[in-house]
């Protein structure tokens, strides 16, 4: 009998959003989301750290006073509790979606080995 894995992937999916871990992801998101002073304070850090990103993937490196500005707007999204609960739970769900492409790439591993052993 052949499994079709794309059904499976969508069985994960569901089973993905039904999780504590995602249902409590979404939860912290909706409140951030009707807080509009906890949206902007996001939005703002989230697009300092792109800024940043696409700067050092450009072969660009930041300055001091970005660099400042970066770690000054991540304290103050850390003192929201709201935000700093989201991005804890962001953390979590990351893991777990570690986990499961570790998981998920584990026959890819057996045929042809794991890079990092090497």
């Amino acid at each position: 009998m052949s499994t079709n894995v794309h059904d499976k992937a969508h069985e994960l999916a569901s089973s993905l959003r039904e999780s504590d871990e995602f249902q409590q992801l979404k939860g912290f998101h909706e409140q951030v989301e009707n807080d509009e002073v906890a949206k902007r304070m996001l939005d703002n850090f989230r697009q300092l750290q792109l800024d940043l990103q696409q700067k050092q993937m450009q072969g660009e490196q930041p300055s001091e006073e970005e660099i400042s500005q970066a770690q000054k707007q991540f304290e103050m999204v850390q003192q929201h509790e709201v935000i700093s609960k989201l991005m804890e739970q962001e953390q979590k769900m990351s893991t777990v979606i570690g986990d499961l492409n570790k998981i998920i790439t584990e026959p890819l591993e057996e045929l042809y080995g794991n890079p990092d052993d090497q």
